[in-house]
């Protein structure tokens, strides 16, 4: 309760900060932080996935970069929408899945794993377009990236995660692995099963993800979704995702992207530079971090 004042507190003063930001509260400038914040929420909500079953994944941007590319590849000069669209959906939870096989068969730390992904997707994604972006989309597909078609994705696909965590024996069985595996397997859960759906999850709120930036940009890139790495991991930790496993949830995830795009568009439009932005995000992770620890000390110590 107390983390969610603190969110709430600190949206309301960053609001009122870039109240005094000149074009803050224009109508551009809020559909602009609304059409990022959608994309951001699904990112996070698959992070927190896997964060609450004591994994994490760095490669969620790599992932969007490939489907992206993918996706636009079977696109172009085409009228159709379906097939590239599908594609990039299979494309996230393929790589997913292949995380989450590498973590649980292969017994490499998650941390470890996605990093190697991350660069293996990315350097992947650049070599397959020599470093180009693909254009000429159909326009069936660009429509995808308006404000009204983000808001219907990211309240379908965050909504059937938040029942899946709340009502579902699946939630029940990623909760308790990500407080203690061991227990869990003792007691019968199918821990591996678990850990390998939770990337896949993850893979593919990914894939969705670029499918809304690649129909905004209309285009299709080998570095999308670079400059939101430290966006999604701030955002799940600052919502209440535990590093250490086994606690994190929607509404939390809705708070933490809410406060990080608001601290984002605040500080472009203050003008800071790229560096100072950077500064103050990895501030602000570092201070969510350490409040994270200090609680699962906290909850160790009871």
């Amino acid at each position: 309760m107390l983390r969610k004042l603190i969110i709430v507190a600190g949206v309301v003063g960053l609001v009122a900060l870039g109240a005094a930001a000149p074009g803050m509260l224009s109508g551009r400038n809020l559909i602009n932080l609304f059409s990022n914040l959608m994309p951001l929420l699904i990112l996070t909500a698959g992070q927190t996935v896997v964060l609450i079953g004591g994994g994490i994944d760095l490669s969620v941007t790599a992932i969007m970069a490939v489907a992206s590319v993918c996706g636009a590849a079977v696109m172009t000069g085409s009228h159709s929408w379906l097939p590239g669209t599908f594609l990039m959906l299979i494309v996230g939870a393929t790589l997913g899945a292949g995380n989450g096989l590498a973590v649980t068969r292969l017994g490499i730390p998650p941390f470890m794993v996605s990093l190697a992904g991350m660069m293996l997707f990315q350097g992947a994604a650049v070599w397959a377009t020599h470093s180009r972006n693909i254009d000429r989309l159909p326009a069936s597909f660009t429509r995808l990236g308006g404000v009204v078609y983000a808001l219907g994705a990211a309240a379908v696909l965050v909504g059937t995660v938040h029942l899946l965590l709340r009502h579902s024996v699946w939630g029940r069985w990623l909760y308790a692995v990500g407080i203690n595996a061991r227990t869990s397997l003792v007691s019968g859960v199918p821990v591996q099963a678990v850990v390998v759906s939770s990337y896949v999850v993850s893979g593919f709120l990914a894939a969705a993800a670029a499918i809304l930036y690649t129909a905004r940009l209309e285009t299709g890139s080998p570095v999308l979704g670079q400059r939101m790495f430290l966006d999604v991991i701030a955002a799940a930790v600052i919502g209440g995702a535990s590093l250490f496993g086994g606690r994190g949830n929607i509404p939390g995830v809705l708070a933490g992207t809410v406060f990080v795009c608001a601290l984002d568009n605040v500080l472009n439009l203050m003008g800071l530079s790229f560096s100072a932005i950077l500064m103050m995000k990895g501030a602000v992770i570092l201070v969510a971090t350490a409040l994270d620890m200090a609680r699962s000390r906290a909850w160790k110590a009871v």
